[in-house]
Formats: structure tokens, sequence, C-alpha cells
């Protein structure tokens, strides 16, 4: 869509003028025709029928009628006030209502003309009536120009007030549409259209917006929701391929003692399938010299941290260092003492950086950094200080991604070593992200197309299934009981409070509400317990966590802080408050905080009575599966794909008419046929693809974003 004429300004359609354009432009930030076209229908009402008076039965459906309006009056007073019209056909008669815009409705409705109804029937003292139809005179109706679905638009307040409600929208949009003719470029390369059997974009544009049957509205949705996707895909997919010619990596071509030691000796358990097949894919990666940028999804305790420590001491093996950040101290501790500990006796220097390290040690790990000594450093954002200088940095690996912004992955990237084959041109560390948040494959596809994927989709061996309950709070005697038990026998629980940052006055109180009764029914010096919240200081936080973590208390109350990265073996029982307050990615990491150990685990979800139909659904899926993708498509579908990523991915995903989570096969259609473009012509270079290339810079700008580093 790249001529003049839709770049006109919307104050000069029929039926906008500058008033409305002004607010057009403020609540949908329409400003040309080229927008208004892009703002398509949700939904579509059938206008194909006619009834006739008689023959209405039913309060259930919305009928059309045609006939004439033979009477007029307005009863009642001030809100009381309403309009009464009288509409006949050749079959009886029927009154219609009105009780807003009275005034307006009763100069403009003529007696004696002729219109076409459309409303909802309710029977009123054994008489059917319309309130609030839409009236329309016979030669505007939809029937007289023989289109038959009426397009649906969304509005806001602000904009029905200025009567640009769905019907204003429907008629400026037609206004529009009466115009188009040969004014609509296609976008698609001719090949793609012949291949998908697909109609043109002025076609697939007109029928979106004034649809002239079902088949046509299909097709026309198919269309503009392929292209939409496609698009979106080619883009990420030719980024990729820009990336990866231009951007090398170190070549790491030996696997050597290091790797073929900690295999032999110091591996504490069997390898999953999963967990070989992605190391071998990180291993084809590194070995040739491309940059590797892979993403490892996997669910919570399925071995990506034992994945991520072989890939580094391959890269120890080619005598380079590498590095793990993690988004807070108390995760970044425990990958250092994990990782500490699996390489007992293997001679290699690990180190950890994070705020509370004193002057002495940073300086010394800053020294021992430079000259080559230190081989591993993990950390949190301290990593990145411009003062952290590694003599030859070749891996890195993120821990949960996204709580860091793409500035800050960035830094780590430009901390890469000079390759002396290429001139002395730095190049960058390869890249491993880990997240232990499962994404569904549509978003997978969408946010991190330029990634490459590896899914560890089986959990270790030995790993007991946690199970899962749902219980009222009517139930809390009992699991009292139930809590007693488990802590006879040797284990841990904790028991979680929901911490949402408007009401945090109101969740403090909850907490200390539940740490009260659970003190009364829990009393020293018999059991010991610890309480973690948002208001403590850190170091008050750290010293409840540790004696949790040495067994000195056997109960934790906590707000949410503890989703992320406590590892107590022990732990048995996860007790987690109000669950109804929580989306399901953050109840399953907070299941994932117990099932460490060898023994049977719980999850015990509590909620009020009163449930929606989306509490309901969380509370029966977590129940009924462990799966963290099965997880994520639910909470796709009720939570939409905005919410799921955190603001700083939404800017990616503002479609027209595409749906992320209905329009998934569309989605690997699209991706599938773009793989095959850039197969063909990775640069975009031939003849028949000159389309693709001057949509691709409309779309993206001509310029590629380097800054979506991993």
């Amino acid at each position: 869509m790249s001529n003049h004429f839709l770049d006109t300004k919307i104050e000069f359609l029929k039926g906008v003028g500058p008033k409305r354009a002004e607010f057009l432009r403020k609540e949908l930030g329409i400003t040309n025709y080229r927008q208004l076209l892009l703002y398509y229908p949700f939904r579509y009402i059938d206008k194909s029928q006619l009834f006739r008076i008689a023959d209405i039965n039913s309060e259930e459906i919305h009928i059309q009628l045609r006939g004439k309006i033979v009477e007029l009056r307005t009863l009642g007073e001030k809100r009381g006030k309403r309009l009464v019209a009288t509409l006949k056909d050749d079959s009886g008669e029927i009154e219609l209502v009105w009780f807003k815009g009275v005034k307006w409705l009763a100069s403009s409705i003529l007696i004696g003309k002729e219109y076409v109804v459309y409303g909802k029937p309710s029977k009123f003292s054994n008489r059917y009536n319309i309130a609030h139809p839409d009236l329309d005179e016979v030669d505007s109706s939809l029937i007289a120009n023989k289109v038959t679905l009426e397009a649906v638009y969304p509005s806001t307040e602000l904009l029905t007030k200025l009567n640009l409600n769905s019907k204003g929208i429907h008629k400026i949009q037609q206004n529009l549409v009466v115009q188009l003719g040969g004014k609509i470029q296609e976008t698609l390369p001719f090949s793609i259209l012949e291949e998908l059997k697909l109609i043109s974009k002025e076609k697939a544009v007109v029928n979106a917006h004034a649809p002239e049957n079902e088949h046509l509205l299909q097709k026309a949705r198919y269309r503009l929701k392929f292209e939409e996707l496609f698009y979106l895909q080619l883009n990420l997919l030719r980024q990729k391929v820009i990336k990866a010619e231009k951007i090398k990596g170190q070549v790491f071509n030996r696997v050597g003692p290091n790797f073929n030691t900690f295999y032999s000796e110091h591996l504490p358990f069997e390898l999953t399938g999963a967990q070989k097949r992605v190391l071998k894919e990180i291993r084809d990666d590194v070995g040739y010299g491309n940059h590797m940028n892979r993403l490892l999804q996997g669910d919570v305790g399925s071995g990506k941290t034992i994945v991520a420590l072989m890939s580094i001491l391959i890269a120890l093996d080619n005598g380079f260092q590498a590095c793990l950040m993690a988004p807070t101290e108390i995760l970044a501790n425990q990958h250092f003492e994990g990782i500490v500990d699996l390489l007992k006796g293997m001679n290699l220097n690990v180190q950890l950086l994070t705020g509370s390290v004193k002057t002495a040690k940073r300086r010394e790990i800053h020294e021992q950094l430079e000259n080559g000594e230190l081989d591993i450093l993990i950390g949190t954002h301290a990593l990145i200080e411009d003062k952290v200088k590694f003599q030859k940095l070749g891996f890195v690996v993120i821990d949960e991604q996204h709580r860091f912004g793409v500035q800050q992955r960035s830094k780590l990237w430009r901390k890469g070593t000079k390759s002396p084959s290429l001139g002395g041109a730095i190049l960058p560390p390869h890249i491993l992200v880990m997240t232990a948040t499962p994404i569904p494959r549509t978003l997978a596809m969408t946010f991190y197309g330029d990634l490459d994927v590896s899914v560890i989709d089986e959990l270790p061996p030995g790993r007991k299934e946690i199970k899962t309950i749902h219980r009222f709070d009517a139930s809390r005697l009992k699991i009292f009981g139930f809590i007693e038990e488990e802590i006879k026998k040797g284990r841990q629980i904790y028991l979680v409070y929901p911490l949402i940052q408007e009401s945090e006055t109101m969740d403090y109180k909850d907490l200390m509400d539940g740490y009260d009764s659970i003190e009364r029914r829990f009393p020293k010096p018999t059991y010991q317990i610890s309480i973690v919240h948002g208001q403590m200081k850190a170091a008050d936080k750290e010293f409840e966590m540790q004696r949790f973590v040495k067994g000195e208390t056997q109960i934790m109350v906590a707000t949410t802080v503890i989703e992320v990265g406590v590892n107590v073996p022990n732990a048995s029982v996860m007790i987690i408050e109000s669950a109804e307050r929580f989306g399901l990615s953050q109840l399953h990491q907070l299941r994932g905080r117990v099932g460490r150990g060898a023994e049977q685990s719980f999850c015990i979800l509590m909620t009020g009575n009163k449930l929606s139909a989306d509490s309901k659904l969380r509370m029966e899926t977590m129940v009924k599966t462990n799966d963290g993708f099965e997880l994520s498509e639910v909470d796709l579908k009720l939570r939409g794909p905005g919410d799921l990523q955190g603001t700083q991915q939404s800017g990616l995903l503002n479609l027209n008419i595409a749906d992320l989570v209905k329009d998934g096969q569309i989605l690997q259609y699209a991706r599938d046929i773009a793989k095959e473009v850039l197969k063909e012509d990775p640069n975009l270079e031939m003849e028949k693809n000159h389309r693709l290339v001057t949509c691709l810079n409309q779309l993206f700008g001509s310029k590629i974003n380097w800054g979506r580093i991993s």
C-alpha cells in the first residue's frame, strides 16, 4: 500500500472532518487512509435474511425486518423519557423503543417511510418489541447494496460520543472502500500468490471491510493474516541470515580434558536424551566459526545448568574464558555453589562477582580475569561493568534472560576477544540464553525468530512428579494437619502469599495474618518459622533464607521473592495462598521450588470459594499437568501474547489482523514459505523478490536492528 492516495489525511474523508480526525488520531493512532484500512473488524453480523414480524418467535437471536414507520411517540419525563415507533409490514406490527438520543431520533425518523431494522426482540406483556435497534433507510441498507455481512469494529468511549461507535466507523470505512478501485498495490510476489491461490491485496482489503459473501470474507482474512505473519517471519529470518554472514564466532574445534574428565568422573547422573540432543546442537554451532545465539528452553528442574556447564567446559578446552550472568544475587550464589560443587577436584578457577563482593576481592577477580588465571566468572549485573575485562571471553550464559534489558546483554557481547585470523577484529562470545518459563511455539517463533531454539523436554531420571491439589479455604485445618505430618517426616514447607504492587500494604497484612495463624498452630520451640517479604532489608532476607536452606526452620512464609532460585531439596510441600491471584506461569514457577529431592512432593493451591471462569481453568490446568509447555499454551489463550512477554517485547506484536493464539498454523506456514524464499535467494536479489524488499523496508525500516542481540 504505497501510493499517495493512501497517505491522504483522514480529515479529508467524507464523514470525518477535523474534530473527528483529531480523536481518531488520539484514540486509535489513525491519521491517514492507509491506517484506517488497517483497522480491521473483529467480527461480522449476518444481515442476509429478512424476517416477517408475524414470524418472530424467540428472544435468542438478532433479526432483521423491513417495514414502514406508521407511528412515532415520545413518552415519559426526564430520565424515563423514551421514543416509541411502530413498524408495520404485510404480516403485522412491532414496537421499536429508544431510551437514548430521543430528541435527535424523533426529528430524524420519518413517518410513512420504509426502513430496514436490525436488533434483538424481547417480550413484554406477551408482545415482542425491539429496544435500540439499528435503523437504516432502505436504499442505503446493506441489503440494497447487496452486502449481507456487516463488519463490527472496536471503538472507545470518547469516539462513541462523536458517533464513531462501531456503526460510525463502519460508515466511514465504507466511504473509503468505494474509492479504492485500483489504488492498492500488490504486496506479495506473483509466485507466492499463485502457489497459495491467494486473492489480490485490494480484493482482500475490500472484502475484509465490505464482504461480498462468507466465502470471500474467509479468503480475504486468510490472505491478510498470512501476509502479516509472513513479513514478520521473513524479517526475523533475514536478520538471522545477515547475522550469520556478517558476524563470525570463535571456532571451538576440540573437545578436550575438561569436558571429558567432567563427563566421565563428575557427572552426577546419566544425561537425558534431550540433554544430549541440545549439547550436540551447541557443539555443532560453536565448531564451525559461526556465531552462536541460542535460546535454551526447559522446564524447572530439567537440567539446563548441566548443559550450560558442559558447554562452558568446551570453551575452556579451546583456551577461552566463560561467564554466567543471573538476575539476582540469590540465583548467582546458587549457581556458584552448584557449579563449584560439580567441578570439585578439577583444578578450575571459578569466582563469584555480585554487588556484595568486597573491594579487595573484586580487585583480585579483575586481575585474574585480565591475566587469564580465572576460568569461569559467575555473577549478576556486576559482570557488565566497564571495569570487568576478560583476557579471552568466548562463551556467555545468561539465565532468565527476560529480566535483563537488551543494552545490558549487548555490554557482555562487546567484551569479546580479538581474532588474529580476522585481522584483529573483535569476535563476540557465543551466547546461550536459558529460560525456565516455557514459551509457546507460536511465541518462540515470533519473539525469538532470530535465535535458534533448543528445548529440553524431559526431566532427569529419579525425579518424582509433583502432586498438585486444589483446596478451598474451608479445608485449612486439614491442610495444617498434613503440614504437621510432613514436618514429622523431617520435611520442610513453603507457604507463599501473593504480592501485587498496587496493594503492598494489603498484601503485607495478608502475609502477617498468615504468619500469625501459622505461629499459633506451630508454636516455638517445637517449630521454627522463617519469614521473607519485599519490605525486609536484603541482609535480613538472606539470613532467613539461609536458616531455611540449612534446615534450622521447618516452614518458610514468604511473598513471591522465592519464585526464582531457592533450591532446598528437603522442602517437599508448596502451599500457595490466594492461588487465584497468580498467573499460570507464576504458579508453575512456584511449584518448581519443591520436588528437588527424591521424596514425593506436593503443591497445594488454596483459593476462596468464588472463582471466575479463568481462575477455575487455571486451577484445573495446574492439577491436570506438570508440563510447562502445555501450561504456557493455556496461559497464552487466557492472557494473550502481550502480557506474557512483558513490555519490552510487546512492540514486536503490533499485529493488525493476525492472532498468535488462533493463527498458529498460518504462522507455521508463513515461516516455512519465508524459509523457502531465503533458501533460494538469501539476499533477496532476484527480480521476482524486489517486491519483498520494498515491503520489508516499508514495514521495518531499511536498517536492520542489531540491538536485539539475544
